[in-house]
């Protein structure tokens, strides 16, 4: 601590890049500052620091690391407390760039497996980044110290050291909660379910607030079950959707998008008091929907289009800027190919002639002249052969009353379950479709990347990076995942950026494994190491990463534009 003082001292006035000189290890009273990496420019992306701080002074209860699932949530817990803290600190450092600032990776409303914060065996890791003040270019030793020994003590102290073990207990009671609502799902083969009280709207499009006067979820009768939770008397009651062929009915603006949004949420977990934290979906669920313009290397749609203008194949279809309904099917068979048990689609954003062609189309454009199969003649192949169900929001065609094992209508925003009426209604107003009789393989899409598909060179050096929550820079390429709707945090992009050039490095690619053995090496890896392993430095600041599915991964992998597909 007074080595660290006195080097201050020293480069007080001094040019910026003599702030190297202060990596390495620091010893404070309770905790240990490790000064990671040192940014070379006050305009510069800020250092990196790492705040170890032994369980001696504050004790982690051995109970919270009994399951990982525990020690995301304690980790989450503590990282949105020194967050708050940061907030409120306002005595910082001024100067020129980016001095002074002090950030932590920030939580949102859902519960990520983070870097941020670390809980280990005997110690808690805090990862910061920190801005260190300057005057123009020159060091300002001053500020630099009120940073290190008045400002990060205060944050310190207003966070882990003043967290009360009630507030992680409860964390841990919601971990357990969770673990126990995913086992009844399992058991009962359910695909989502929401509790009755859950408030699904958001407060607005660019907030994932709960909105404030909204109506509350109340199950419909025949969906209607019970769940007895820990940590909790009374049973916990909502609505259940089974494995299968769901729809989601009703008029404009009654809330049907709105609920199959916080489904597409549910894949993931949060926190008390979003209104969502008993809302559940399948963690294997992808939403899927029509991207015009994206990348396609060689996937097998022949299952929804066939026989394509010029002789143009559909085993292996390749095309820089993909239709509606060639994207849509891409984004099926792209999804089944990395292991989605349940597809969730919403008419709004769909292609029109990929989800139905009715009866009069289908007499007057016969079924060899029209390249489309359309999903609606698809869907039941999907469960029966395949064991992928799916949840669809379809306000504008009753030929999936067919189809559907159930159906949901939002009246007002609150569900009834209307699937006998609509089953009296296909009984008094059948339609006559042209049946579709070939099968579908769950083998139909094994690819396997190339080595060259990762081409990580810019000039003479290695580059990729997230910019944001929807691109990713990879050598001269752009790659741009604005329609992955499950993709929810930043840190997430940052980590699939930095899975690349970990893949690219490790030569990941030469194997020749198919994209699932991929894909399951990867997460193989995520669940034994953490994302540190991925991070450029082991043992350093791992940077601001956070855990994303094997879909949003997949996703980034089959829009690369440099993509090579075996």
């Amino acid at each position: 601590m007074k080595k660290l003082q006195q080097l201050l001292q020293n480069i007080d006035g001094k040019g910026y890049k003599a702030y190297k000189s202060i990596q390495g290890s620091y010893s404070f009273h309770r905790y240990e500052v490790c000064v990671d990496y040192v940014q070379g420019d006050p305009f510069a992306s800020p250092s990196k620091i790492r705040i170890v701080i032994p369980d001696v002074y504050r004790p982690i209860k051995d109970e919270w690391k009994q399951s990982k699932q525990r020690n995301i949530y304690v980790a989450d817990h503590i990282a949105r407390s020194v967050a708050k803290a940061i907030k409120k600190e306002s005595n910082q450092p001024k100067g020129s760039g980016k001095s002074g600032l002090i950030h932590i990776d920030q939580p949102g409303q859902e519960i990520l497996e983070r870097t941020a914060v670390q809980i280990k065996k005997d110690k808690t890791i805090i990862c910061l980044s920190v801005g260190l003040p300057a005057n123009g270019r020159r060091i300002n030793g001053k500020e630099a110290e009120k940073l290190f020994f008045t400002i990060l003590p205060s944050i310190l102290k207003n966070s882990i050291f003043s967290i009360k073990d009630d507030e992680l207990t409860k964390s841990v009671q919601l971990a357990d909660q969770h673990t126990v609502i995913r086992e009844k799902m399992k058991e009962n083969n359910w695909i989502a379910f929401v509790a009755d009280g859950a408030i699904l709207p958001r407060e607005s499009g660019v907030s994932n607030r709960p909105l404030r006067k909204a109506v509350p979820f109340e199950s419909p009768q025949e969906n209607r079950v019970e769940i007895k939770l820990p940590h909790r008397e009374e049973a916990l009651t909502g609505m259940a959707i089974r494995k299968g062929i769901s729809l989601i009915v009703g008029g404009g603006y009654h809330g049907k998008s709105t609920l199959l949004q916080a489904l597409e949420r549910g894949v993931y977990h949060h926190i008390r008091g979003d209104g969502r934290e008993y809302v559940l979906t399948d963690p294997d669920a992808v939403k899927i929907r029509a991207e015009d313009g994206r990348q396609v290397t060689s996937v097998n749609i022949s299952a929804f289009i066939n026989d394509l203008p010029h002789g143009q194949t559909t085993t292996k279809f390749t095309t820089e800027n993909a239709s509606g309904s060639t994207s849509q099917a891409t984004n099926v068979v792209e999804a089944i190919e990395a292991g989605a048990t349940t597809l969730l689609i919403d008419e709004d954003t769909s292609a029109t002639n990929f989800m139905i062609r009715d009866a009069r189309m289908q007499a007057l454009v016969h079924q060899n002249k029209e390249p489309i199969t359309p999903f609606v003649d698809k869907i039941k192949q999907l469960r029966d052969d395949l064991d992928v169900s799916t949840i669809l929001v379809m306000g504008g065609s009753g030929d999936y009353f067919d189809v559907a094992d159930q159906v949901i209508m939002m009246d007002q925003y609150k569900p009834f379950n209307v699937t006998e009426k609509a089953r009296e209604i296909v009984e008094h107003q059948p339609v006559s479709r042209q049946p579709v009789t070939d099968k579908l393989a769950s083998d139909m899409n094994q690819r396997i990347f190339l080595p060259p598909s990762l081409n990580l060179q810019k000039g003479k050096k290695k580059k990729v990076q997230a910019k944001g929550l929807y691109t990713v820079l990879m050598g001269t390429s752009t790659i741009q995942l604005d329609d992955v709707e499950q993709l929810v945090d930043a840190s997430q992009t940052r980590a699939i950026a930095e899975l690349l050039r970990y893949m690219e490095a490790k030569g990941s690619l030469e194997q020749g494994k198919p994209l699932t053995a991929l894909l399951d090496d990867i997460e193989h890896v995520m669940d034994q190491e953490g994302l540190q392993a991925f991070a450029p430095f082991p043992n350093q600041h791992p940077g601001d990463l956070a855990r994303p599915r094997r879909f949003e991964i997949a996703a980034c992998l089959n829009r690369m534009r440099t993509a090579k597909v075996q």
